[in-house]
């Protein structure tokens, strides 16, 4: 890829990432809710504003992650030591000697340290965070490697997995290693990014032989070898550096566009069932003052009417009284469809009676308005569908939808809330 394509793949994102800000559909709450979230995108956008691209090095303890980092670094920026799992929270460094100084090193605590789940998170923090991911190991892979590799592979950033402490192995040794890497790591990294590294070579013990036969013992400490690594990055920030920040972006503001748009459709349920249970309780005071028959409830939809068009402002996706009209006849063609005449007189005649103190004059409105209330309560449910979907009714038509949602309501529950609703309503009347 070529610099015009990969800064154009850097413009949109940058783009992206600042309509996802500025966007001024997404209430407050929702915002304030993926706080953290948002918070990171700004992090990201000023990441790319200024060209940095971040680097993770991820693996299990004592791999030599650490020394690894230091060794492309040129001086000990991070924590390494002999003992078990030296790094305990994510640390980073400035690599001064790619161009110009812009890319991070990122260590992170060792992946068998930590439970399936926490580790599992932890390989996708890391995969959002970062552009690229150096994989480290110094073995073959073990079964949390490859689980480890999994998941970050799936979030679609580039792995380098890197054989460490090869100054160990001998040269036929190193060859079966490497292809039984490439085996066990295939569709999950490129074969190009397998290297080999010496990140903090053993100490190497050397024996001389004076001219009179002594032995002199000396140790020498070999000089860090990580040409591989530092080659193949480079290879890969200068081709894919750009594309590679915009990718992040774009995969990063996808899924908080996503939570955006969940986060969005539960909040705008919540205040859809107040609206719903609202007019429901309307509709029940008001059949219960002046009763109708039931055949007559879901066409005598003046509530219902006032309700959907209401929903359908909270859904964005406004609808005229014509329209919700239609929209009622549609659900109530199913409901009776569904509900039939038996269980409509079998319903009436279990229905809750109202006959309290003080309310005995609508006593023989009692059955009337609970299944307006009830009529009410799925007209709602099958609305806020209707709108969730994007005012559509799916594959299944209303139909489906309608009978979906009488097989999921508990009918005794709802009755027991109309009865309340409807006496709280009537004793403030």
């Amino acid at each position: 890829m070529n610099a015009d394509e990969g800064q154009l793949n850097l413009d949109l994102a940058l783009e992206s990432l600042q309509d996802l800000l500025n966007d001024k559909r997404v209430p407050e709450q929702v915002r304030q809710s993926l706080a953290v979230d948002y918070a990171e995108v700004e992090e990201m956008l000023a990441r790319m504003q200024q060209g940095q691209l971040h680097i993770a090095v991820f693996g299990r303890v004592s791999v030599g992650k650490s020394a690894l980092l230091n060794a492309l670094l040129g001086e000990k920026k991070f924590s390494t030591s002999p003992l078990h799992g030296e790094t305990k929270t994510t640390q980073q460094g400035q690599w001064q000697e790619y161009e110009s100084g812009n890319i991070f090193l990122i260590d992170t605590p060792g992946i068998n340290e930590i439970d399936g789940e926490k580790r599992e998170q932890l390989a996708k923090d890391v995969a959002v965070r970062a552009e690229l991911v150096l994989f480290v190991v110094d073995g073959d892979l073990t079964d949390t490697e490859v689980q480890a590799l999994k998941t970050i592979s799936a979030q679609h950033r580039p792995i380098i997995l890197v054989l460490n402490k090869i100054d160990r192995y001998q040269t036929h040794e190193k060859e079966a290693l490497f292809n039984s890497l490439e085996l066990h790591s295939s569709g999950l990294v490129d074969k190009r990014n397998i290297v080999g590294a010496a990140a903090d070579p053993a100490e190497q013990f050397i024996i001389q032989l004076d001219e009179a036969g002594n032995e002199t013992e000396s140790s020498r400490k070999p000089a860090a070898d990580v040409v591989q690594v530092r080659t193949r990055l480079w290879e890969i920030l200068q081709t894919e550096g750009k594309t590679l920040s915009a990718l992040n972006a774009s995969l990063f503001a996808g899924q908080l566009s996503d939570q955006v748009g969940q986060r969005m459709i539960q909040a705008r349920s919540e205040i859809g069932q107040k609206i719903i249970h609202s007019y429901c309780a309307a509709k029940g005071v008001a059949v219960a003052f002046n009763p109708v028959p039931v055949a007559d409830l879901v066409a005598a939809a003046v509530v219902d009417v006032s309700m959907v068009v209401h929903l359908s402002k909270i859904f964005g996706l406004p609808l005229s009284k014509s329209e919700a009209g239609s929209l009622i006849k549609t659900i109530g063609a199913q409901m009776i469809l569904l509900m039939g005449t038996v269980w409509a007189v079998h319903f009436v005649s279990s229905a809750l009676k109202l006959g309290t103190t003080g309310l005995s004059a609508m006593a023989t409105g009692g059955a009337q308005a609970a299944v307006a209330y009830y009529s009410t309560y799925i007209v709602g449910q099958a609305t806020e569908q209707y709108l969730a979907q994007g005012k559509s009714w799916g594959e299944g038509g209303p139909k489906y939808v309608v009978r979906e949602i009488l097989d999921n309501l508990d009918r005794d529950s709802i009755m027991e809330q109309a009865k309340l609703d409807i006496k709280s309503r009537l004793s403030k009347a």
